[in-house]
């Protein structure tokens, strides 16, 4: 289908990005549409990132423009970051960590107001969390702390998240689960969602498209025709031999 410009909050336009003068990724041209499900996959260091820092306006490209359309502001986008060992070890409520999502809403409001606190009793039951809110974050199984972090990206966004590998170092069940959550957030609350993920297969299941880098853009297009593609083929049949 035809990409309508009413629909595009995001225009990659020619982008490259470098450190030190190196560059790490080049000529990446895709855009994100108002509902999307994007995923983008490649090995590592293949800028995939140095990108998603872009897209948070973290990172400057050394030419191109990332455009933001649609009314969308950095500041509308929730974040959820790989996770650190000193993250995973926060000692803080799970309500704290859930309302602090908030921050990026308060501007110079010095405290959360009732606003900020529905919406993180909201995210937190819409993440199956809710009586957890006492607990201490840091004694959370992996999955748990999971939910919470991206409880607290919804509370920052109801436009658009970033996940930056979410299910790592979960077990295959736990994985499923939080895949299936992400997915009913993009269905069910129509949350435009990019992701990047090692995992091409549950990707494919459940992304509606695709953006496959290896410093330069090899694919960008829907799920199924990347399925179909050559370029799958090959970093599939690589997975395997591995």
């Amino acid at each position: 289908m035809p990409i309508k410009a009413d629909d595009i909050l995001i225009d990659c336009v020619n982008v490259s990005f470098a450190y030190d003068g190196m560059v790490v990724a080049e000529d990446l041209n895709f855009t994100v549409c108002s509902g999307d499900y994007l995923c983008i996959i490649g090995e590592n260091g293949a800028g995939k990132s140095t990108l998603m820092k872009g897209l948070l306006g973290l990172k400057a490209p050394q030419c191109g423009e990332i455009k933001l359309c649609g009314g969308l502001k950095t500041t509308e986008i929730g974040y959820l970051p790989q996770q650190t060992a000193v993250q995973k070890d926060f000692p803080a409520s799970v309500f704290e960590v859930v309302l602090s999502g908030r921050l990026n809403k308060r501007g110079m409001k010095p405290f959360y107001n009732r606003k900020d606190k529905e919406a993180a009793y909201f995210n937190m039951e819409r993440l199956g969390i809710s009586e957890l809110k006492d607990r201490c974050y840091r004694e959370l199984s992996g999955g748990q702390q999971q939910r919470v972090l991206l409880a607290r990206a919804l509370c920052a966004s109801e436009k658009m998240l970033l996940l930056d590998e979410p299910v790592t170092g979960l077990d295959p069940a736990v994985t499923a689960d939080m895949y299936k959550i992400i997915s009913d957030i993009n269905t069910e609350y129509g949350i435009t969602i990019i992701m990047i993920s090692h995992d091409i297969r549950s990707a494919a299941e459940y992304a509606s498209h695709v953006l496959h880098i290896n410093k330069n853009q090899l694919f960008f297009g829907e799920a199924e025709d990347y399925v179909k593609s050559e370029i799958s083929d090959k970093f599939l049949n690589s997975k395997k031999s591995l």
